[in-house]
This record gives C-alpha cells, structure tokens and sequence, in this order.
C-alpha cells in the first residue's frame, strides 16, 4: 500500500503563517508540515535567480520528506519561481507531484469583490517588481485596471512586532496615499503579501469604509479545497491526521516566539537546511 504524506507549507518566512492557519481551519482532517527559510528571509528584495534557487532548493527538501502537494505561501516565490518550478524541474524530479501558489486563487476572486473594477496591489519589492499580479489580472479579467505599490518597509514592521506601535501608521499612511492617488476609482486591494493581514487595523484605519480589502490566507484555502475535490488522486496521496510539523532555518526559539504573534498559540520547532 502507498504510504500517504503531509502537505507542505513553504514560506520565506513567517507570513505564510496567516495561510496555514486558514488552510487548517478549512481542511483540519490533513497532516501539515510548515517550513519557513528565515535565515535568508525576506525574499522580496532578492533577485530572481536567488530566489528561484532558494525555493526550489525548500521544495526538493518537502518532496525528500515524501511530500506530494506543496503550497508556495509566499507571494515572492509565487510570482519569481512557481511557473519555472512548475514547468522546468518538476518534469524531471516528479511529474506526478504539485506545487501551487497563493496568486492565481487571489486573482481569481477579484470579479467577485470589486465593483469598479479598478484594483489596487500592496506588495514586497519583488512581487511588485514581477508583474505577476497585473500580469495574471489581465488574462482573467482584461476589462481590470490595475496599480501596484511596493511597501519595503511593512513586512520588517510585522517582524520587529512594531505593526501595532504609533510609528507603523506613517509607513502605512504614506503607501495607501501613494497608490490611491494613482487611480482613485480604486474599490479594492490586493494584500499581495502573507504578512500584511496582521497590519488590517492600521490600514483600515487610513481607508474609507467604501474600499475592500482583499486577504489570501481564506482564498487559498478555498482554492485548496476545490483542488483536492477535483484531483481525487493527489487527495488520496495525503494523509489524515490532523497534525502540523514546524521546521526553520534559522534559530528555533526565534522562529517559535515570532509564530506565536501570527498563531496566538505556543509550537515547538526543529531547525533545519534545505540544502541537507
């Protein structure tokens, strides 16, 4: 009989947090293992080449560990490696294994949400600098106009826990004015970056009410969900047992203290090395 596995979570960090909690409420019968690259962490200001090579390197070590399905929770590695993960090595390690991303289930609620039709995307450097969003938005929905912000400085707020502090607000303030004066007929934006939801408060707090805000985690399960209904056969492949294993890169005490502010609970943690 084939031994069933857990479905891995990759981030670059510690964002892809916010989506493993919502996959978790949304599908809590599956094993999960979570590994985060913190030590090379945060992607967003690499080069495509060094990401691609630090992200394939995170899905050989899931598939090494029996790994059949494994989620990019991270929107950098999304936009700069999936597709050339997808279509040039997964071909030769194992075709019959899956790596998915958090941008196309994004992207492909957004004629669900906006009513101008005018969409707005806050993102890391290298998600912005990628155009995978508007890219991906204009082979959906071609009628959508879309502007992109690149906010530097949100996800270290996040990570130094400084997102709750007074001084987060000018950061905040000074990238939702940037991208709102490049089109105001923006109903709708894209927290194009796993660590943004737990800024929610503070960027509200700079919105008119009419705006929508748009959180992946939820999406992502949604889409996981009617993935693994559609593809019965990777379904099967996945174990059921409703655990979850956390691995880093970098320190464990580290990793552990800073997951506790995106999960509100204690876990224990194992380091490790993708490259081993």
């Amino acid at each position: 009989m084939e031994c069933k596995t857990p479905i891995g979570i990759f981030d670059s960090g510690y964002g892809g947090l916010t989506i493993l909690e919502q996959i978790r409420k949304r599908l809590p019968q599956y094993d999960y293992i979570y590994a985060g690259d913190n030590a090379r962490s945060p992607y967003g200001s690499h080069s495509y080449e060094i990401i691609y090579e630090c992200t394939l390197q995170a899905v050989k070590w899931f598939f090494r560990r029996g790994c059949r399905l494994v989620i990019l929770a991270c929107n950098t590695a999304s936009a700069k490696a999936l597709r050339t993960i997808q279509q040039k090595d997964l071909p030769v390690i194992d075709p019959e294994r899956r790596i998915l991303g958090v941008i196309r289930p994004t992207v492909e609620s957004l004629n669900k949400i906006t009513r101008s039709t005018h969409i707005g995307i806050l993102g890391t450097q290298g998600t912005i600098a990628s155009r995978s969003y508007p890219i991906e938005i204009e082979k959906l929905f071609p009628h959508m106009t879309v502007e992109s912000e690149a906010c530097p400085m949100w996800v270290s707020l996040v990570e130094n826990n400084e997102h709750d502090k007074q001084g987060a607000d000018y950061f905040i303030k000074q990238h939702l004015e940037n991208i709102l004066k490049k089109d105001i007929l923006i109903d709708t934006l894209v927290l194009a970056c796993t660590h943004y939801p737990l800024l929610e408060k503070k960027i509200r707090k700079h919105l008119s009410g009419e705006i929508r805000l748009v959180y992946q985690g939820q999406l992502v399960a949604e889409s996981l969900e009617n993935y693994l209904r559609r593809h019965p056969e990777i379904a099967l492949k996945c174990s059921k047992g409703g655990s979850c294993r956390f691995y880093t890169t970098e320190v464990e005490e580290k990793f552990a203290s800073m997951a506790s502010v995106f999960l509100k609970e204690k876990i224990e943690t194992e380091r490790i090395n993708f490259e081993t």
